[in-house]
């Protein structure tokens, strides 16, 4: 796996993974950026719901589970001093769909927390992560 990030100009990069795929990173005007890009600590979020929204979603298909949505929301918090690293990340699973069974969405979750998120087990070492989740029923 690799990655690179370059410099387009001032405090706005571009990131490229070994995929092909580029994203805009940028700073805040605090720090001289333009407000134009993810920032890495974001980035970090989105990895870590993107990993086990994966797991969680396989999962699910293979349990035959009707899902009509599903989202994870992120909320975090960090050190108030450098290098403010978290000091906690939620996760909330927001699982939408026709007959959904709980034990099903429990299970999924638990798998990827425990043995198939990267990212959760790189995090969870140094950063409480806690869970939970909503199964709510598609309408009609």
């Amino acid at each position: 796996m690799e990655a690179k990030v370059i410099l387009k100009e001032g405090m706005s990069f571009e990131g490229t993974a070994g995929t092909g795929f580029t994203l805009p990173l940028g700073a805040s005007p605090a720090v001289g950026g333009k407000n134009d890009g993810f920032r890495p600590m974001e980035l970090i979020l989105i990895g870590l719901a993107s990993c086990t929204a994966m797991d969680v979603v396989s999962i699910l298909y293979k349990k035959k589970q009707e899902l009509t949505e599903f989202r994870i929301e992120v909320d975090s918090e960090r050190a108030e001093s450098h290098p403010k690293v978290f000091t906690r990340i939620d996760l909330h699973f927001i699982v939408t769909g026709r007959n959904i069974d709980p034990a099903a969405v429990d299970r999924a979750i638990e798998l990827s927390s425990t043995k198939y998120c990267s990212a959760q087990a790189m995090l969870s070492k140094s950063v409480p992560i806690h869970i939970r989740s909503s199964i709510l029923e598609a309408e009609a």
